[in-house]
């Protein structure tokens, strides 16, 4: 039997992490096997990767370590976490995936898309979420709701200049029209609850149609 596989992605202050969590916890009160988990991270190995990528003092790390260490840290998250997770017919819920790589590292430093999606076939050998959902919210509202999150971690990425937000938002929206089968939209200016009913109603619908 095998699980299914979703994935959040979104630019920074999406709310992806706080969607998600509601999401896990709604599934497992209707019975759901569940495992809800995050990249970079999940596992203790892409946890210590994590430390470095997300480290606001490696400012000097150049854009293709930073994508081949995303990478690495996918490819061992995959092996402990998702697959196995899969393979026992859970629901995995991942906040964020390979998506994130070709929006930030492929588009938005400038990498290519293509050459990103090289590196992470290799890491995930082709392993991809059954759904997608991309939460869109304007750069500058997503960054002011970090400002006034006083308990979210900041990061070196949250310190970048507005115009590579602007470029990663872009980004998604070419793996939108890239992936039109596998990636749907929601709108995550509207109220938290209002996002919530829509991820969940997308969740359930893709549950109902894998039964």
């Amino acid at each position: 039997m095998r699980g299914i596989f979703i994935t959040i992605e979104g630019p920074e202050g999406a709310g992806k992490t706080t969607i998600i969590q509601k999401v896990a916890q709604e599934l497992e009160v209707k019975g759901m096997d569940v495992i809800l988990t995050r990249e970079p991270g999940g596992i203790p190995i892409s946890e210590q990767i994590r430390g470095i990528i997300l480290d606001s003092g490696n400012l000097a790390m150049d854009a293709r370590t930073e994508a081949l260490l995303y990478a690495a840290a996918r490819r061992q998250h995959l092996v402990e976490k998702v697959i196995p997770g899969l393979q026992s017919g859970a629901v995995v819920l991942c906040d964020r995936f390979i998506d994130s790589s070709l929006a930030y590292q492929g588009y938005a430093r400038g990498l290519g898309m293509d050459e990103i999606l090289s590196i992470n076939q290799f890491a995930i050998q082709e392993l991809m979420p059954d759904q997608t959902i991309y939460f869109d919210i304007d750069p500058e509202i997503g960054l002011k709701r970090i400002e006034t999150n006083k308990g979210r971690e900041i990061n070196r990425l949250d310190l970048e200049q507005l115009n590579f937000h602007q470029m990663v938002r872009q980004g998604y929206k070419q793996l939108l029209q890239r992936f039109p089968d596998r990636i749907r939209e929601i709108d995550a200016s509207q109220p938290i609850e209002q996002v919530f009913l829509q991820t969940m109603k997308m969740v359930e619908k893709l549950i109902e149609e894998n039964e």
